[in-house]
């Protein structure tokens, strides 16, 4: 815990928010952070935030959570923010300290004080992924979710699948290209994928295979929209995934972890996305309707899905938070889609929504997970 200058009394716990980043949901994480901002309890905590920009630059942003909401219809942007200073914001590198620097070109480093705990509300690549994680590790700073492994597991969707399979966990049909299968013979990867829905049926939907939001995703109908679809989903990742249509229900459900381990909330179900050929990005965050909680799903509907969420959280040894995501088919089976270790975190997001439906409030929820990491050292464990 950070120590005051003027008094020998320990003082409230610094929290570095740290959001945007390098990837492709960047403005959703900036959407994400002002939301978390305006939850803190400020008579509890004391808040840095720390935008990182899309080039990578750390940044000591002003607390204004009200200027980083989605604004006529556009997300916000570190680079449009205001500052404090024009320098750059360094965090500890090593488990000695955890002084933060801000350094301005041409002046000495200023000491902007220790941080106790970490709240990186980070997605996709660089963030998500568990780089960020390593990187906080080594510096043996705490902070909110995931841990390295779950965090790039999570992130990575076919390794997420296999580790799921390997648990005995249902998922859907699917299959990858690699980089190399793309760049080098082009044909014989268009034909993986032919022979993919030859076996499972089109459309098929492409997507890449490390990145969130419904970012680069296409509803490919038949071959003549292969090549247009992996190229897009390419702009975001030179790794792409192939899946099977499933046709059900897409039903959400969260996991928080406690001092007892973890718990699953009330499930919700997404609604069909009207307009909108698939839930993309668009039906998301644009013109996104309002999610059914609870579920309207049988006791033993909803048990089952609260059961396999914790049992994916814990296959891929996750911490803090996940928001677990199925299709419950026709046939009455449910197949788990993916798990988000840092998932939208808005007051309008899915996650708190359900956790507000299940008893847990938004700012008791940020707080859980505050308190949650200041409690959990960094390292093995």
């Amino acid at each position: 815990m950070s120590t005051s200058n003027a008094s020998s009394q320990p003082s409230k716990p610094r929290v570095a928010v740290v959001f945007g980043g390098r990837s492709s949901e960047h403005g959703i994480s900036v959407v994400t952070a002002g939301a978390v901002l305006n939850a803190i309890d400020r008579d509890k905590y004391d808040v840095l935030p720390i935008g990182i920009t899309r080039d990578g630059r750390w940044v000591r942003a002003v607390d204004d959570p009200a200027g980083m909401a989605i604004g006529g219809g556009k997300l916000p942007d570190v680079d449009r923010l205001p500052t404090q200073g024009s320098g750059k914001v360094l965090l500890p590198l090593e488990p000695t300290g955890r002084e933060v620097l801000a350094c301005e070109p041409g002046a000495v480093p200023e000491e902007l004080g220790d941080v106790d705990v970490v709240f990186p509300v980070l997605h996709g690549p660089y963030g998500e992924d568990g780089t960020l994680q390593g990187m906080l590790e080594l510096s043996g700073v705490p902070y909110v979710g995931a841990g390295v492994l779950s965090s790039a597991v999570s992130m990575d969707k076919e390794y997420m699948k296999r580790v799921f399979t390997s648990y005995g966990l249902p998922v859907g049909p699917y299959t990858v290209l690699r980089p190399r299968e793309w760049e080098q013979d082009r044909a014989a990867a268009r034909k993986k994928v032919v022979d993919f829905a030859g076996d499972h049926g089109w459309p098929v939907f492409v997507k890449p295979a490390r990145a969130g939001s419904s970012m680069g995703i296409t509803k490919v109908e038949d071959v003549t929209g292969l090549d247009e679809a992996v190229e897009e989903a390419r702009r975001h990742d030179p790794k792409v995934l192939v899946e099977s249509m499933l046709h059900g229900r897409e039903i959400e459900c969260g996991v928080l972890e406690f001092g007892d381990g973890p718990r699953a909330s009330v499930p919700a179900e997404i609604p069909p996305p009207g307009q909108h050929d698939f839930y993309d990005f668009e039906a998301k965050y644009i013109d996104a309707a309002p999610g059914v909680i609870p579920a309207p799903l049988s006791e033993e509907q909803t048990a089952e899905v609260r059961r396999l969420a914790v049992d994916a959280f814990e296959a891929v040894s996750c911490e803090g938070l996940v928001r677990a995501d199925f299709f419950l088919l026709d046939n009455g089976e449910y197949v788990i889609n993916e798990v988000n270790t840092m998932p939208g975190f808005t007051p309008t997001s899915m996650y708190p929504q359900m956790w507000g439906a299940t008893g847990v409030g938004y700012s008791e929820l940020v707080d859980r997970l505050l308190q949650a990491a200041l409690h959990r050292s960094t390292g093995l464990r």
